[in-house]
């Protein structure tokens, strides 16, 4: 366990660790009461990206990476680069010129959509979905099951951040989900 309450998840190692330390706390954000974990810094730093980035795709066979809008995409991005794989960004509506799927779902405080660009998944494609955190799990099992909507296989799903309390994996029933920090 880190100084600040992270705890280094599935994947353990030094670098992951000093990854951890970047993370800054931001209470009242965005609503009183909240405590915001921002990985920005870590993300700023070359070195703790580099071993969140290696850490997150390392084990799993994939052919493409998709990237939950919008700091998965960054992160997804990275991986995809890093494993040599293209990557995809699962978006909310209205950002895409041509979709090829969606999927609504619900989150604790109501409903949201992501959509699926045309053309980008081929039917038996492992998909490695990647995104920043897993809060609740309402937006990492929709990604998922967006990915097989579209006839792809999920190889994983990847996160840096879980919030443990709120028992977001529990429903992501089925797929292997790994998280490289957790609170």
């Amino acid at each position: 366990m880190s100084a600040d309450g992270l705890r280094v998840g599935d994947v353990a190692d030094e670098a992951l660790r000093e990854a951890a330390r970047l993370v800054r706390e931001v209470p009242d954000f965005p609503e009183p009461g909240v405590l915001f974990r921002d990985i920005s810094p870590m993300l700023a730093n070359g070195p703790a990206l580099n071993a969140v980035v290696s850490a997150l795709g390392r084990d799993f066979d994939f052919d493409v990476v998709a990237g939950v809008e919008a700091r998965g995409f960054l992160v997804g991005a990275a991986v995809a680069h890093a494993f040599g794989t293209g990557v995809i960004g699962l978006r909310k509506p209205g950002k895409l010129p041509v979709v090829a799927d969606r999927i609504e779902y619900s989150l604790e405080y109501g409903r949201a959509t992501l959509e699926l660009p045309a053309e980008t998944l081929r039917p038996g494609q492992r998909v490695l979905v990647v995104d920043d955190v897993l809060a609740t799990g309402g937006t990492l099992g929709a990604a998922c099951r967006l990915v097989r909507q579209a006839g792809a296989d999920v190889a994983a799903a990847a996160v840096v951040l879980e919030l443990t309390a709120l028992e977001g994996r529990d429903k992501i029933l089925g797929e292997k989900v790994r998280a490289l920090l957790q609170v």
